[in-house]
């Protein structure tokens, strides 16, 4: 991987970074209320924490919820290069999502050439889940449940534009094999409904 030291021996890791608030997601759909992907990748975080931290309190596992956190900061940073790719488009046939995957993981490339090599080489894991499988899939778990509430919040705002959205990630949650998914919408997912005066009388 060369890396792209300027002339002036600095580096743009961070501030590329910072423009994840520059990309907007759910391009194809109208939102009342816009996201972005730091704004998403944010939501990711918590909530990995809490899966993998529910996993460990109640279910016995050793997922440490620090690094599931770490891993949901930046399981999209891809997207400051590519965008937020709609998920129908995505998935068009299997060679186009081949084929985006291979520019994410270049992408993800481009982005660890922007620091120093020792700091490219701490950082690379967490780009790319190396011998994390377990990890990945509590990030991806993750992802859904944050998508799931957007459509929430956005059915509650009268835009019925999620509304297949919501019940088609709420299909797929529901059948998860991970029990910590399972707690977190029976424990967690029904305050999301609420308005914020019933988030007060909890």
């Amino acid at each position: 991987m060369q890396q792209a030291e300027k002339q002036d021996g600095t580096y743009d890791f961070f501030a590329f970074l910072a423009r994840m608030r520059y990309i907007s997601r759910w391009g194809l759909m109208r939102n009342t209320v816009p996201e972005n992907i730091q704004e998403h990748s944010l939501d990711v975080a918590v909530i990995a924490h809490a899966l993998a931290m529910i996993r460990k309190t109640y279910f016995g596992g050793v997922l440490d919820p620090s690094r599931a956190a770490l891993f949901g900061i930046f399981h999209d940073a891809s997207e400051i290069f590519t965008g937020d790719m709609p998920t129908p488009v995505k998935h068009f046939n299997p060679n186009f999502k081949r084929s985006f995957h291979q520019l994410e993981d270049r992408a993800r490339r481009k982005l660890l050439a922007m620091l120093p090599p020792e700091l490219a080489k701490e950082y690379e894991p967490l780009f790319f889940f190396e011998g994390d499988e377990e990890y990945r899939v509590l990030v991806k778990a993750a992802d859904k449940i944050a998508a799931l509430a957007k459509c929430i919040e956005e059915d509650k705002s009268g835009n019925l534009e999620f509304r297949r959205a919501g019940a088609e990630h709420l299909e797929a949650l529901s059948n998860s094999p991970l029990p910590e998914v399972r707690y977190f919408l029976e424990k967690f997912l029904p305050g999301y409904r609420l308005s914020l005066d019933e988030l007060r009388l909890g």
